[in-house]
């Protein structure tokens, strides 16, 4: 396994993490710690987590991730990984999470007493706003709407309040998600300005099919040292292609149809096709084609993988040792020209 400096923090973390999103939902207690101990075997010391999970999220579920990881957490040798997790957002509703989920002080400071409660440790070593607090166009909607605007906490006292929680010991250092060039510049420029640490990591989707991170994200991170933390790098499972055979494939799409809003886009289907098509040539699954390519761009610190089954989990952890050609990364570039960016 590789180990990668996180930003500029003392964190050095595993370039595949694990996500756990499914823990509770798609996996029970005992097949997320079969999963977490075989990641921890191969190599695996970075764990991602969120207040609000599992997914798909209702209220009779929530939390359920982050107090199965802890009844397995209590057992490890706890400085020995870098556990993650994230304080909800107020943009996707969510009333049953502290009556509608805010990034303010009160909010904040509960929501990481109630993470470290379920996780049975005394700290967390990322802490990451799961989404902004102001609105912003997500899951699917590519334009901005200036008419959705709303009042939101100030990102430079968002800062401060999870600078107070370092202090105090209950993190080692702060993350963003789901976060657009303009957040992860204005977090830089606040940290510089009040003299605050800076954050350390950005958590976005990218994949194949949406390499929108590349444009001006890539630029800010680069300036600013701050590392991708990838997830949905199999686009929901649509880049292995098993969807292609059969659309009602058993999976998250099918499971959860108000999930794939963003696969439900024109040149999904013919672009997942062309990436099949190179995986199979190329001698490889389609899935270690989606996850070496995430792995090794150059701003990647870490893919978080998703797996519901030891067998995928494993297949995914494989990829880990492939670096792909440069006429694969061509054919790739080809492609991308052809259907840029069609689930973004």
């Amino acid at each position: 396994m590789e180990y990668r400096r996180l930003g500029e923090s003392d964190l050095h973390i595993s370039a595949l993490g694990l996500g756990t999103m499914t823990f509770g939902e798609q996996n029970s207690e005992t097949e997320a710690h079969a999963q977490l101990d075989y990641a921890v075997s191969r190599g695996v010391n970075f764990i991602d987590t969120a207040e609000m999970y599992p997914v798909a999220p209702r209220a009779e579920t929530v939390h359920r991730t982050e107090s199965y990881i802890g009844n397995w957490l209590k057992h490890q040798q706890r400085d020995k990984l870098i556990v993650a997790t994230k304080i909800a957002g107020p943009g996707r509703g969510f009333a049953w999470i502290r009556n509608g989920p805010r990034i303010n002080r009160e909010q904040v400071n509960a929501a990481i007493d109630a993470s470290l409660r379920r996780l049975q440790t005394d700290y967390v070593d990322l802490y990451q706003i799961h989404w902004p607090d102001r609105y912003v166009p997500m899951f699917g909607a590519t334009s901005y709407d200036v008419t959705q605007e709303r009042d939101s906490v100030p990102i430079a006292e968002q800062l401060q309040v999870l600078v107070e929680l370092v202090q105090a010991g209950k993190i080692r250092h702060i993350g963003i998600s789901n976060e657009t060039p303009w957040g992860a510049a204005e977090f830089v420029r606040c940290a510089e300005q009040l003299g605050l640490p800076k954050i350390a990591s950005i958590q976005n989707a990218y994949h194949l099919m949406n390499r929108t991170f590349e444009s001006g994200l890539a630029e800010i991170c680069h300036h600013a040292n701050v590392g991708l933390l990838a997830y949905s790098p199999l686009a929901f499972g649509h880049l292995t292609g098993k969807y292609l055979a059969d659309p009602k494939e058993h999976g998250r799409i099918t499971l959860f149809p108000n999930f794939g809003q963003r696969y439900n886009k024109p040149n999904v289907p013919a672009a997942t096709k062309e990436y099949v098509r190179i995986a199979q040539e190329a001698g490889l699954s389609p899935a270690t084609l989606a996850l070496a390519f995430a792995r090794t761009r150059w701003f990647t610190s870490s893919v978080l993988l998703g797996a519901t089954s030891l067998e995928q989990l494993k297949e995914n952890l494989d990829s880990g040792k492939v670096t792909l050609s440069k006429e694969v990364l061509e054919q790739i570039e080809a492609v991308h020209k052809l259907y840029p960016n069609p689930a973004p």
